[in-house]
């Protein structure tokens, strides 16, 4: 099975209120550059997307943004990154930011952030793909997340098996072993179309 070479980070676009959030992203783009996997993500230059990009570009890494036309043009997208994927819609972005990666990690964020991994997630139960998702939990952000997930497969609204779509680690040094031990499923995708 290959190895996983290119990693989409969901993040959000706000830098949090712990300093702990920044460091983190920092950390762990320079992480994945020093890996050798490129970085996929949301294509902006503000919050943890411009701090998980900027510590890949400043360790020498590959990364790909792909951002909807509406926010490149609110001046928003980093004009470092080694590509800038336009795209014509939000539904359009996360569908490139799938066909572009081999895993994902779930990091602090708001709204988008949980938008992007449930959608992700969402695909998983439906066996649309088999791609690794990696929840990692910085300084505690992780629990509401988690709590979602827990109460819809309590209330009866998810499978009792929706916690095997995933795996979630403490911090950035697991994450990147846990990275380093996985692979990607044969072509990523089940036979169903997205």
């Amino acid at each position: 099975m290959p190895e996983i070479r290119s990693v989409a980070v969901f993040c959000g676009s706000r830098p949090g209120a712990l300093p702990e959030y920044h460091a983190a992203a920092m950390a762990l783009g320079a992480g994945l550059a020093k890996a050798g996997m490129r970085l996929v993500y949301g294509g902006g230059r503000v919050g943890l997307m411009g701090a998980v990009a900027d510590g890949a570009l400043a360790a020498g890494g590959t990364v790909i943004g792909v951002i909807p036309d509406f926010l490149q043009q609110w001046e928003v997208a980093h004009a470092g990154c080694t590509e800038l994927i336009v795209t014509d819609s939000m539904h359009t972005r996360k569908r490139r930011m799938f066909e572009l990666s081999d895993a994902f990690v779930s990091f602090p964020g708001g709204l988008g952030t949980f938008d992007e991994t449930f959608e992700i997630l969402t695909w998983r139960q439906l066996r649309l793909h088999d791609k690794p998702v990696l929840i990692c939990d910085i300084a505690g952000s992780a629990k509401a997340l988690l709590g979602l997930i827990d109460g819809a497969v309590g209330d009866g609204f998810a499978p009792a098996d929706a916690h095997e779509f995933y795996e979630t680690v403490a911090g950035v040094p697991a994450l990147l072993e846990r990275l380093g031990t996985l692979h990607t499923a044969p072509g990523g995708v089940a036979t169903q179309r997205l």
